[in-house]
């Protein structure tokens, strides 16, 4: 693995990229920062940031409703964003881009404006064991005011691939919508989600992927993959927090009624009656997130400026050490896609996240001792409680990468580690 990560080097100035963070240039507890909790939120480069004073220094303006300069100025922006966002994930047109406040949004939104015109009881709703709990909560509430049935493609133990064995069994014309992660926050098993979409679609199956864990880190093509709605946040690929996209098919948004109401998404109020606005403006009330928009629509630039494929390659690569160096602890509990794969997967890939447990030591205890060497990782349930029953734990550790980050930082994690388990060690 160590000579993947060489290779990218030597195609791409990693450490001048680096540069651009200036968070990372920092120490925590006397010990230089080793940022690892990408998964939940990714650091932002100064270009973005920039992004979003520029607006309010000289833009600032609500959209869509003036006609003086700087309104014409704000409302430029942000549906250039738009158009850049299409373009990100190769949407058809603008018209399917949706801005919303990020992943959870965009699929409770999914839920419960087309989910409840469009289920009835006795309909099913299919999920996978390894969801987030973005994508089994809106689901759960559907279910409840409808009447329809949740359903779930097994996961296969600790390394954390579907058991697509049972999905001729499960995936069948009652099922109305597949919901299913791209990537798994906590596994970071990646998913087939082209095979899904295209078994789904034999079937008349409506499709819903969570790109979160994805959209910063791979590319992404909706006419490719096929799927009907996609959802992924801008604050886990370098934008800032409160924006994010959902991605519909454009049929599939014009047979869906608005999810709020108020200013924006309506054409005409009357006292008695309101006629909706064009999508996907009718999705969105009230004064959106602007800036949010607009320095998403720089995140995706600085993105694309490294290319996705390279991004992919350094963080698999990262990830794959990782596993390797952790392994080579020889009393860690991995979890996720091992090396190699499985005789059934042998090639399986996995995402930029290593999770796994130390012996008898607490997943918090390891996130809070490893911050007193500066080391920034997740521990707990990372918002899949069910999978973790599952598991028959309570909680792991993470460590989830960028490509900010480099192999020297792995070791010191990995140093970390070993340093947290001879202290546990001596008190068993």
């Amino acid at each position: 693995m160590h000579d993947v990560i060489k290779e990218t080097k030597e195609q791409i100035d990693w450490a001048k990229i680096r540069g651009d963070f200036p968070i990372l240039n920092q120490e925590v507890h006397g010990h230089p920062l080793v940022y690892l909790d990408n998964a939940a939120t990714s650091q932002k480069p100064k270009c973005v940031i920039d992004a979003l004073v520029h607006y309010y220094e000289y833009d600032n303006s609500n959209v869509h409703r003036g006609i003086h300069e700087l309104s014409n100025r704000a409302t430029g922006a942000f549906e250039a964003a738009r158009e850049r966002a299409a373009k990100y994930i190769n949407a058809k047109s603008s018209r399917e881009i949706v801005f919303t406040r990020g992943t959870t949004e965009g699929i409770n939104l999914v839920a419960q404006a087309w989910g409840t015109k469009h289920l009835k009881a006795g309909d099913k709703i299919l999920l996978t064991e390894m969801e987030h709990h973005s994508n089994i909560v809106p689901w759960q509430l559907l279910a409840e005011r409808v009447g329809a049935q949740l359903v779930y493609i097994p996961v296969t133990g600790d390394e954390g691939a579907l058991d697509l064995s049972k999905i001729d069994q499960l995936l069948t014309r009652d099922v109305k919508i597949f919901a299913f992660t791209h990537i798994s926050n906590t596994m970071g098993t990646i998913n087939p989600i082209v095979e899904l979409c295209a078994r789904a679609r034999e079937l008349g199956v409506t499709t819903l992927v969570d790109a979160a864990q994805s959209a910063g880190h791979c590319p992404l093509d909706v006419q490719a993959i096929g799927c009907d709605f996609l959802a992924f946040s801008g604050h886990k690929m370098c934008g800032p927090t409160g924006i994010g996209v959902l991605y519909g098919r454009e049929e599939k948004l014009d047979e869906t009624p608005p999810y709020q109401g108020g200013g924006e998404m309506i054409s005409s109020v009357k006292y008695f009656e309101t006629k909706w606005n064009v999508i996907p403006h009718k999705f969105e009330a009230g004064t959106p997130d602007i800036s949010g928009a607009i320095a998403l629509h720089t995140a995706m630039d600085y993105i694309d400026g490294i290319g996705r494929e390279n991004i992919f390659a350094h963080d698999q690569a990262l990830a794959s050490y990782a596993y390797k160096r952790l392994v080579e602890l020889g009393h860690v509990r991995m979890f996720g896609p091992p090396l190699g794969g499985t005789p059934e997967q042998p090639h399986s890939e996995r995402g930029g996240l290593v999770s796994f447990l130390l012996p008898e030591v607490h997943a918090h205890d390891v996130v809070t001792m490893a911050d007193q060497y500066g080391v920034a990782l997740r521990g707990g349930h990372h918002c899949t409680q069910p999978l973790m029953r599952k598991l028959g734990i309570q909680s792991t550790a993470r460590g989830s990468f960028y490509f900010y980050n480099t192999k020297e930082e792995v070791d010191r994690m990995v140093d970390v580690l070993a340093k947290i388990h001879e202290f546990f060690s001596r008190g068993l």
